[in-house]
């Protein structure tokens, strides 16, 4: 399907994510999509967007919008990166590949995860551009050195240390599926792979599918199971900022830490010397019952001031949302699901899809709020004392 066919058939991103529900077997579906225990976290990080109202002027004489920002020393020609995510690889072949390469080609940044299915020096070579590369601290420091040293050589121009993965949370969509460590796939979800033939056919025909980073590191089986159970073994729950500034030793560039939620932690990442921060609950797929990433932001912001660069993730879904973050004080934003949607819908032209949709709605948002570049965003856009219409959730998120 041309790039035409795909705008006029996908208008926005639910549309997307309907029919990624619809062409992935359910397993899959449900881990991309799926959160932690009883997702209540996950649905929280799209709500609470909605207590968010915006108070747009008028007459402003905006024209068309300009969306460019600028990241550690890179230009961007659109505020929403995209995150992070393991094993894309199992929604399109070579998913990251394919999404880097929509996200360069949109002007934006890429995020490579640790626990992609290719490698760090695979998606150099494959997919040239501004490349960030995600690490975790692990009981075996010598393990995060290699990953750390490897994204230097390279290329990467920032490392993202997410922090709020100390031991895995407990996503019960892919327990009942039988997505588990060692998998316990019943006859039900093997049939319905089964019956999911394109995805079976691109599926078949791609390259063996593992944690392609860690080929080599464990001097036991390679399998996927495996390295799964080696990683989950990794995790240390003794992560602390001794941590943090070990890690800040060994890399020159941009650090930035992802998982941030409380504002004093902010403020000692700032006193460690991390130029960033990602507002993140992990996309609900943690703590559940932990804030929205939306809600957490503006205190993060008033931590930090100017001093730090500031990122948000979770729950966004429309480009009114994007203007929204910004507003509470983001640089920039990071999509998760979205690319994933996009990803198994339609490969990259799905990805580059999902980073139009943003644009075009942003853009749009821009204009009716009376807003010409993204630097006249800000808490002026916003009702101050903005209460929620539901009655078990009261935010005052602008002050």
């Amino acid at each position: 399907m041309d790039r035409e066919k795909l705008a006029r058939r996908f208008y926005n991103i639910e549309t997307l994510r309907r029919t990624a529900r619809r062409v992935l077997p359910k397993v899959i579906f449900d881990f991309a999509d799926g959160g932690a225990e009883d997702e209540i976290t996950l649905a929280r990080n799209e709500d609470d967007f909605d207590a968010l109202e915006l108070v747009p002027r008028m007459c402003t004489g905006v024209g068309t919008p300009d969306l460019s920002t600028e990241l550690f020393g890179q230009r961007l020609r659109l505020p929403v990166l995209i995150a992070p995510t393991g094993l894309s690889g199992i929604l399109w072949p070579q998913g990251e590949i394919a999404a880097a390469r929509a996200a360069h080609a949109a002007g934006t940044i890429f995020c490579q995860s640790h626990g992609s299915t290719c490698t760090i020096e695979e998606l150099a070579q494959a997919a040239p551009g501004p490349r960030w590369f995600q690490v975790f601290i692990y009981r075996d420091r010598g393990l995060t050195q290699s990953l750390v040293e490897r994204a230097e050589r390279a290329g990467c121009s920032a490392l993202v240390l997410t922090v709020d993965t100390q031991l895995l949370g407990q996503r019960e969509r892919d327990l009942k599926n039988g997505f588990a460590i060692p998998p316990r796939l019943g006859i039900s979800s093997m049939l319905d792979m089964v019956l999911h033939v394109p995805w079976m056919v691109r599926m078949r025909a791609a390259r063996h599918i593992n944690f392609a980073n860690y080929r080599g590191t464990t001097g036991q089986s390679e399998d996927i199971v495996s390295l799964a159970a080696y990683i989950a073994r990794m995790l240390d729950p003794e992560l602390s900022w001794r941590d943090v500034a070990w890690l800040r030793g060994l890399w020159r560039g941009p650090l930035i830490l992802k998982g941030i939620l409380h504002p004093e932690d902010a403020r000692i990442a700032l006193e460690e010397g991390v130029d960033g921060v990602i507002v993140s609950n992990h996309g609900g797929r943690q703590l559940d019952g932990a804030v929205s990433s939306i809600r957490a932001l503006p205190r993060v912001v008033d931590a930090v001031g100017e001093k730090m660069t500031v990122l948000v993730d979770g729950g966004i879904r429309r480009g009114v949302d994007v203007l929204r973050a910004l507003a509470l004080g983001a640089r920039a934003v990071l999509i998760g699901r979205p690319h994933w949607w996009g990803l198994a819908v339609a490969g990259e032209a799905g990805v580059a899809l999902v980073l139009d949709i943003f644009r075009r709605e942003l853009e749009r948002a821009m204009v009716l709020a009376g807003c010409a570049r993204l630097t006249e965003v800000d808490r002026r856009l916003l009702a101050t004392g903005v209460e929620s219409d539901r009655a078990d959730v009261r935010l005052r998120l602008v002050r």
